[in-house]
């Protein structure tokens, strides 16, 4: 068995045409765990509208999208983990392929092509746009694991939990920081996922240069956080090795 975690928050717009994107590659024995934090629209109603039994439905109510990412990957019983956010749209093939590298790496994370709110696509090789790649260092200073184009093994999860106590780093950051340290990751340059940009992501990938609104200061306080926290961890995995 294999899962897909899944945070939703006020996703009614776009939530149902992603599950049906899921639900049409995953196997009859998967799950699909969806975290809810708190929705104040109409994205449960429309979830429960979906009868398929391996959707599973949890509640958060931190307000942060980490913490529900973190609900949903403490439920997952899966040997193989997907994660997925509300408003994109998996493209054929990604459940399989992702499986098939899962074989020989522990986190692999694919291509997406970045699409407008009504999918047409605008950028159709995000790797190429955002010098995807692996690299502690590189990662820690400009991230580019994006949770939804990632999926690793449960061994790895298990390392990896729970999540520094701060919300400077990002789930998808420390698994692909992580999985870097104690095992194999894999870039793979086949796009796999349609990518929706709109005025509610959560986060912003359009241009390099611009992508945080925040003071230059919280942006070198949050790398150094980064660096401390990952370096802790390699201390205390290469002492237990």
């Amino acid at each position: 068995m294999n899962s897909v975690c899944m945070a939703t928050y006020n996703g009614e717009k776009y939530v149902s045409e992603q599950i049906r994107s899921i639900l049409e590659q995953i196997n009859e024995d998967d799950e699909l765990i969806i975290s809810d934090d708190n929705s104040t629209d109409n994205t449960l109603k429309i979830i429960g509208e979906i009868k398929d039994n391996r959707i599973r439905i949890l509640h958060n109510s931190t307000r942060y999208f980490r913490d529900n990412y973190e609900n949903a990957l403490r439920a997952a019983k899966g040997d193989i983990v997907f994660l997925s956010d509300q408003d994109d749209v998996w493209m054929k093939g990604k459940y399989e392929r992702c499986i098939r590298e899962l074989e020989t790496a522990d986190l692999v994370c694919t291509n997406s092509q970045l699409a407008d709110e009504h999918l047409n696509v605008y950028c159709p090789n995000f790797f190429s746009l955002y010098h995807s790649g692996r690299g502690v260092l590189k990662n820690s200073l400009n991230n580019t694991y994006y949770g939804a184009c990632m999926a690793f093994r449960r061994t790895l999860l298990e390392q990896a939990l729970p999540f520094p106590p701060t919300r400077e780093i990002g789930h998808d950051i420390w698994l692909g920081l992580v999985a870097e340290i104690v095992g194999n990751v894999r870039f793979i340059d086949t796009p796999y996922l349609l990518y929706r940009r709109h005025g509610q992501n959560v986060t912003s990938v359009e241009k390099l240069w611009c992508r945080s609104k925040r003071p230059l200061w919280k942006k070198v306080f949050s790398r150094l956080v980064v660096l401390y926290y990952i370096g802790n961890f390699y201390i205390r995995y290469d002492t237990k090795k």
